[in-house]
């Protein structure tokens, strides 16, 4: 074979390499952006209904783009376009108003105007006590790596929407008695599921509330789940690690 003709090939070839290369990473960007983002849950704020070991899709188009539906959060432009308003319930992918960079995931309590309120341990939306009743304790760990049974509460927003929350202190938790929060106009009041393990909106040192513009996306859905104790150095015990029955479950 001529060795210009062999050359050619292999340039030819290499090309076609770094081609299919790049269309794959341009795919792959565009869809992180503009659909779907992979999200994993590295805290326990959001147990029973998330838990640690968690991977989750976020949808980037329920409630529009902002700056931060692009990698990075390059300030291209301001607030929303396509904007639809988080719900009440809603569980949210945000960025930390305190650095606009650290990913947080919390549930949406409290819309622009609503006035939120947490009194012995129960939820206040705009001077009345949300719904709560006690179903079976949970099995959860305390501050020592303990396991212990908890107090564990179905809610139901005014909206009609239900979920579950744990009390680990009982109704004595540090947040379980709280002021009064007028939220905001364009921001949302953002609380974890286990109530007295959540660094939230309640916390308005660290947290506070949160701009429409901060929001990532939405949960949807648990496309894999692992036990916090499976080894990265053991994948041999990965399978006995892995729950199995949250694959593929709806968030809500």
């Amino acid at each position: 074979m001529n060795e210009n003709v062999k050359v050619k090939k292999e340039e030819g070839g290499l090309w076609e390499t770094i081609k299919v290369i790049f269309q794959a990473l341009l795919i792959a960007v565009v869809v992180r952006t503009v659909l779907f983002q992979p999200f994993n849950i590295p805290s326990g704020s959001l147990i029973p209904t998330l838990l640690i070991g968690d991977y989750l899709f976020v949808s980037k188009y329920s409630y529009g783009y902002s700056r931060y539906s692009i990698p990075f959060g390059p300030p291209v432009f301001s607030g929303r376009i396509l904007a639809s308003a988080p719900k009440r319930g809603d569980i949210a992918v945000f960025k930390l108003p305190k650095d606009n960079s650290t990913d947080y995931i919390k549930r949406v309590v409290g819309l622009p105007g609503d006035k939120i309120q947490v009194i012995g341990g129960i939820l206040q939306i705009n001077g009345q006590p949300v719904k709560r009743e006690r179903v079976e304790d949970y099995q959860t760990t305390d501050l020592y790596g303990r396991t212990i049974s908890v107090p564990r509460y179905k809610e139901t927003f005014p909206e009609g929407t239900t979920h579950y929350v744990i009390e680990r202190d009982g109704d004595r938790g540090y947040w379980d008695n709280t002021n009064v929060y007028t939220v905001q106009p364009g921001h949302y009041f953002m609380m974890g599921d286990n109530r007295d393990n959540s660094t939230d909106s309640r916390d308005e040192a660290s947290v506070g509330q949160v701009p429409f513009e901060n929001f990532v996306g939405r949960a949807e859905i648990i496309f894999f789940s692992i036990d916090e104790n499976a080894s990265l150095w053991r994948p041999w015990e990965w399978p006995r690690y892995i729950r199995w029955n949250r694959m593929f479950d709806r968030i809500h």
